[in-house]
C-alpha cells in the first residue's frame, strides 16, 4: 500500500456505498422511464394515462401518482398480467414513499390477476412484511385479512383463522368504522359459513353490512346475504333477538321473490307466532339445513313464544299459569315446566316457578328489537301504567293531602 498526503490510497480507491446508492436509484429510474416510454408509444386507450404519470413520477408527486394508478388499475384494457408488469416495473420503485393502506389496495388488485393463490399469497406476504415495517394498522389488517381469505379458498382454515384473530387485535390500534372494518368482518363472515358457526357467521355478516352502504351492493348479493343472515338467525345458537335484520334494508330484496316464506318464517319466530311458523312448514322444509335442525327450529319458536307471552302479559299479572303456556306454545302439560326451566337458564326471561300453583312467576323479558305492532303494545302498556299512577295519586291526596306539597 502506498501513502499519498499522509492517507491510505486504499481506502480511496473502488466504488464507494454513496457511489452504489446512486448507482442502484439511476437503474431503477432507468428502468421505470423505460417502461413508461414504452407504455406511451405502444399507445391505446391508456397512453394519456401514462403521459401523465411520466410527468409526475418526474416531479415526484407520489399523492398524485396513486391516484393516477387507481384510475388504471380498473381499466378494462390492461392485459391478464398487466397489473403485476405496473408493479415490477414502476410502483415497486416507490411503495414505501405512497400511503400504504392505498398501496395495499392497489397489491391486491395484483393478487386477484395471479392464477395461483399460492403466489397471490407470497406476494401479499411480501407486501404485509414491509407495511407491518411501516406499524401501518389499517393497511396490516388490510393485507393480513386478505391473505386470510386466500388461506380460506385454498382449505387451510386453521391458518385464516390464525390470521383473521391477529386482524381483530389489530382493529383496537384503529379509531371509528373504516371500510378495513367491513373487509376484515366479510371474510369473518365467510370463514364461519365455512365452518358450520351459524351464531358467529350472522354475528359478522351483520357487522359487515353495518360498515358499509347495501346499496353499493349488486342484487344478486344482497338477495344472497339476506337468505344466508336469514337462516343463519334462525339456526344460531343463543339467537331469539331477530329485530336487527328484520329492519334492516338488505331484508327488503327477499320479499315478492320465491324466497318470501323466510321473510315471513322470521317475522313469526320474531313474534313467537306457534300458528304461522306450522303453515310455513310446507316451505321451510324443503330447504335442506332447516329440516335437519327441525326439533331445534320447534324448541326456538316456543320459548320466543313463552318470551312473547311474558312481554305481552301486564307487569303486575305475569303469573302465568301452565294450561295457558301449554296452549299457546302448543305443548303437552307435562312438557311446561321444562319450557319455562329452558328460558330461565338461557336468561331469555326472570323469575320462579311455583309447582303447587302450576304457574310461572314471571317478572323479566329480555329486551328485544320490537316490530311496530309490539311498539303499539308498548304504548298500551305505558297508558295503563299512567292511568295507574293517576289513579294511585288521586287517592292518596284524598287520604292524605298532607303529604303533598301545595
Amino acid at each position: 500500500r502506498k501513502l499519498v498526503a499522509g492517507k491510505d490510497t486504499h481506502l480511496t480507491h473502488g466504488p464507494q456505498p454513496t457511489d452504489l446508492c446512486t448507482a442502484t436509484m439511476t437503474s431503477a429510474a432507468q428502468r421505470v422511464a423505460a417502461f413508461l416510454t414504452g407504455k406511451i408509444q405502444a399507445g391505446g386507450e391508456l397512453a394519456d394515462a401514462w403521459t401523465r404519470l411520466e410527468d409526475l413520477y418526474s416531479r415526484r408527486l407520489w399523492h398524485q401518482i396513486t391516484v393516477e394508478l387507481e384510475s388504471v388499475f380498473v381499466h378494462p384494457s390492461l392485459s391478464p398480467n398487466g397489473l403485476s408488469e405496473v408493479y415490477e416495473n414502476f410502483l415497486k420503485d416507490f411503495e414505501d414513499r405512497i400511503n400504504q393502506l392505498a398501496l395495499v389496495k392497489l397489491c391486491l388488485a395484483v393478487a386477484a390477476q395471479k392464477p395461483d393463490p399460492t403466489d397471490a399469497i407470497e406476494f401479499l406476504t411480501s407486501i404485509q412484511t414491509k407495511v407491518e415495517g411501516k406499524k401501518d394498522f389499517a393497511a396490516t389488517v388490510c393485507v393480513t385479512s386478505a391473505i386470510a381469505e386466500l388461506h380460506l379458498r385454498k382449505g387451510d382454515t386453521a391458518t385464516s383463522k390464525t390470521l383473521l384473530e391477529k386482524c381483530l387485535k389489530d382493529l383496537d390500534n384503529l379509531d371509528g368504522v373504516t371500510p378495513v372494518h367491513a373487509e376484515l368482518f366479510r371474510i369473518y363472515a365467510d370463514w364461519h359459513k365455512v365452518d358450520g358457526n351459524y351464531a358467529e357467521f350472522y354475528t359478522n355478516a351483520l357487522r359487515f353490512l353495518g360498515c358499509i352502504d347495501t346499496d353499493t351492493l349488486p342484487v344478486e348479493e344482497r338477495v344472497r346475504r339476506a337468505y344466508d343472515l336469514g337462516l343463519a338467525a334462525l339456526l344460531g345458537n343463543g339467537i331469539y333477538n331477530f329485530g336487527e335484520l328484520l329492519q334492516h334494508p338488505v331484508l327488503e330484496d327477499l320479499r315478492d321473490t320465491e324466497k318470501q316464506w323466510l321473510v315471513d318464517l322470521l317475522f313469526a319466530f320474531n313474534s313467537g307466532d306457534i300458528a304461522k311458523y306450522e303453515s310455513l312448514q310446507g316451505q321451510w322444509s324443503k330447504q335442506e339445513d332447516l329440516a335437519a335442525n327441525g326439533p331445534a327450529l320447534n324448541e326456538k319458536i316456543r320459548l320466543l313464544c313463552v318470551m312473547e307471552l311474558v312481554f305481552k302479559a301486564p307487569s303486575k299479572h305475569r303469573n302465568l299459569a301452565f294450561d295457558v303456556i301449554a296452549k299457546e306454545a302448543r305443548v303437552a302439560p307435562d312438557q311446561v315446566e321444562l319450557l319455562v326451566m329452558k328460558a330461565l337458564s338461557l336468561k331469555l326471561i326472570k323469575g320462579s316457578i311455583d309447582e303447587v300453583e302450576q304457574q310461572a312467576n314471571l317478572t323479566w323479558v329480555q329486551p328485544r328489537v320490537l316490530q311496530k305492532q309490539q311498539l303499539a303494545a308498548m304504548q298500551e302498556k305505558l297508558r295503563e301504567w299512567q292511568t295507574t299512577v293517576r289513579q294511585t295519586a288521586g287517592m292518596m291526596q284524598t287520604h292524605r293531602p298532607e303529604l303533598f306539597v301545595q
